[in-house]
């Protein structure tokens, strides 16, 4: 079985929503790194003149890659992300290799039938 890896980078008042909305669309986990530090194109300053780095979130979701589409466009539906600057990116790799998750597929198997 093949499968893909999404990593959401978003402010952390979309985690939750991002995170319910990856479970209902077929993903069965999802690994969440917290405090990420990111900038983007335009320095943010703070005070005394340092610069100030976005807090954000780095959502891992690994999905079953007949079901990567369209948990991704699930993903970038629910939690707003647009082509306007700072409103978070998703991205969709290849993984080449995945143990450790015959029974995750089985139950989703089960919870979340393909149409095909």
């Amino acid at each position: 079985m093949n499968f893909k890896l999404l990593m959401v980078f978003v402010d952390d008042d979309k985690t939750e929503k991002i995170l319910d909305m990856a479970r209902a669309a077929g993903a069965t986990g999802a690994t969440i790194i917290t405090s990420a530090k990111g900038l983007g194109l335009e320095k943010l300053i703070g005070l005394f003149g340092v610069e100030l780095y976005r807090q954000r979130d780095v959502i891992l979701i690994l999905v079953e890659e007949r079901r990567a589409d369209f948990v991704l466009q699930e993903i970038v539906d629910v939690g707003d992300l647009d082509e306007s600057l700072g409103t978070g990116i998703a991205v969709m790799l290849d993984v080449e290799k995945a143990m450790g998750l015959t029974e995750h597929v089985k139950a989703l198997e089960k919870q979340h039938p393909l149409p095909y």
